[in-house]
């Protein structure tokens, strides 16, 4: 199966949204209990664009089709922080365990790195063996653990926290 990696554009969104509301109606990947919008996402695409953060999308050209997407964004609102991103990567549920969060995620480390970016973060819920598993095959390393600090599905969830040195 033929597949590109590339900027996610305004045509991309429907995708996209549908993608990660999967996941806030039924996974862990993001501790959101609401659904967002289009529009939500069109003014994300906007913002990270304005920045000059990617929101890549990773398409399976055989079938036309948006099989998951990737970005990253400030790690906090202070000048301090400001050479430390944290990324996101979502895949959609039929593409999972076939490298393509690795791809993704390669890419997202590659752009990062082509803008003096010193330090990437990833927060991942405990229970996601598989993102756990890949970023420390990325040379990421846990440097954070953080019980208790969210709530999915009315259980409390624990967060771990890693990172990568870029530079």
């Amino acid at each position: 199966m033929p597949l590109i990696i590339r900027p996610a554009v305004q045509q991309d969104l429907p995708a996209v949204l549908a993608i990660y509301n999967a996941e806030v109606l039924h996974g862990f990947a993001t501790w959101n209990d609401q659904a967002h919008s289009l529009e939500a996402f069109q003014h994300k695409l906007q913002a990270l664009q304005a920045q000059d953060f990617p929101f890549l999308v990773i398409e399976d050209q055989e079938k036309m089709r948006i099989a998951g997407y990737a970005d990253y964004a400030a790690f906090r609102n202070f000048s301090g922080y400001r050479r430390t991103v944290e990324h996101s990567v979502y895949i959609a549920p039929d593409y999972a365990r076939q490298g393509l969060g690795k791809r993704l995620l390669l890419q997202l480390i590659a752009h990062a790195r082509s803008r003096s970016v010193h330090v990437m973060v990833a927060g991942i819920d405990h229970g996601n063996a598989a993102s756990i598993a890949l970023h420390q095959q990325l040379g990421f390393a846990q440097t954070g653990y953080m019980p208790q600090v969210g709530q999915k599905f009315g259980e409390w969830r624990d967060l771990v926290l890693m990172q990568r040195l870029l530079d």
